[in-house]
């Protein structure tokens, strides 16, 4: 697997695709938080805290992630090496594993150069370094699962078809659905809002995001990740088949 996992990261770097993704997250994050005037900015915020930049960043992902998985697997199909892939002397839960790590590491080196805005709220504060580490730190944990479930609906999706733009939409479609739709649902549905809100995404990180790691929310997500990186298993084995 780890072959695999070299050759997606190089896929990645030796393409437009690595840098075209950091940049546009940074430009987006940038824009939004330091520059437009709105909800998101911080320096208009009044508060030393990075709260503004885990509202906007898993609607970016929505988009950004999708992106960046669509052709994991459909560029592999259309171009007729997904079945020399699937020969190689790798069990097809490496294979996903290793499309799904890959495209999660691209990701994680998108969220790294975000640690400075931590560093720049911390001394914008008052006083200097008044920031709720604990919150902040409970954020970008909660943010490392969010990732991963995007991501794992990604390849998913991407397993479904040769069509890259169709697994683009599918992935946006579903991640939506999943961070938003359940919450959307319960306010329809106010007698059962608490337990169909907690059937979706928003709920679980905005738990983590108060600092508290609470066992129900990582269970939550290491629940959805295995559930569709089986689905993205049964999908490669019945075209293995």
């Amino acid at each position: 697997m780890k072959a695999l996992l070299l050759r997606e990261i190089k896929s990645f770097f030796g393409s437009p695709t690595a840098y075209l993704v950091i940049a546009i997250f940074l430009i987006i994050n940038g824009l939004f938080l330091w520059v437009f005037e709105g909800d998101y900015n911080i320096l208009n915020s009044g508060f030393a805290d990075m709260t503004p930049f885990f509202t906007l960043a898993p609607w970016i992902f929505i988009f950004l992630i999708p992106a960046v998985t669509m052709r994991s697997f459909s560029d592999e199909r259309k171009q007729g090496t997904l079945e020399l892939l699937l020969t190689k002397p790798l069990s097809v839960w490496q294979i996903a594993n290793g499309k799904v790590i890959g495209a999660f590491l691209l990701i994680i080196i998108a969220i790294i150069p975000t640690f400075t805005y931590v560093a720049v709220i911390s001394n914008l504060g008052m006083p200097e370094g008044n920031i709720d580490m604990g919150s902040t730190i409970g954020s970008y944990f909660g943010l490392l699962f969010l990732i991963g479930a995007y991501t794992a609906i990604g390849i998913f999706t991407s397993a479904l078809t040769d069509n890259q733009i169709v697994a683009f939409i599918l992935a946006v479609f579903l991640c939506f659905f999943f961070y938003f739709g359940f919450e959307g649902f319960s306010s329809l549905i106010p007698s059962f809002s608490s337990l169909i809100s907690v059937l979706g995404m928003q709920n679980h990180f905005k738990s983590m995001s108060r600092g508290v790691i609470d066992t129900r929310d990582i269970l939550y997500f290491i629940s959805l990740m295995v559930a569709f990186l089986s689905f993205t298993v049964y999908q490669l084995k019945s075209f293995k088949l």
